[in-house]
């Protein structure tokens, strides 16, 4: 597994007993290394696969938005913000910003 994703026997270790944080896009490919559906990491959570709002969050959707540029730089970078308060205000301007989109249409 290690060597498949690029990283050392440790760096595994330590995101299996949860040291360290899985970003986004290590848990895509290590979903992609094990062939399963990212989707399978979430299974047994009551709200899995949703979004706070209710969007349906599919894995479709996940691997679409990683085939980006944005999204994988986004999914890069997002988790190395280490202030909780920080991140949950970005999400508040991203969901501000798509309410006006939906809201100009």
């Amino acid at each position: 597994m290690a060597e498949a994703l690029g990283l050392t026997f440790q760096q595994v270790q330590k995101y299996e007993r949860g040291a360290n944080r899985v970003s986004a896009s290590k848990l895509y490919e290590i979903a992609r290394t094990l062939q399963t559906p990212v989707t399978y990491f979430f299974d047994g959570l009551a709200d899995a696969g949703e979004i706070e709002h209710g969007d349906v969050l599919s894995e479709q959707a996940v691997s679409d938005f990683l085939l980006t540029s944005e999204g994988m730089e986004l999914a890069a970078l997002f988790p190395r913000i280490r202030r909780g308060p920080v991140r949950r205000r970005i999400l508040e301007l991203l969901r501000a910003l798509t309410d006006e989109s939906i809201d100009a249409e």
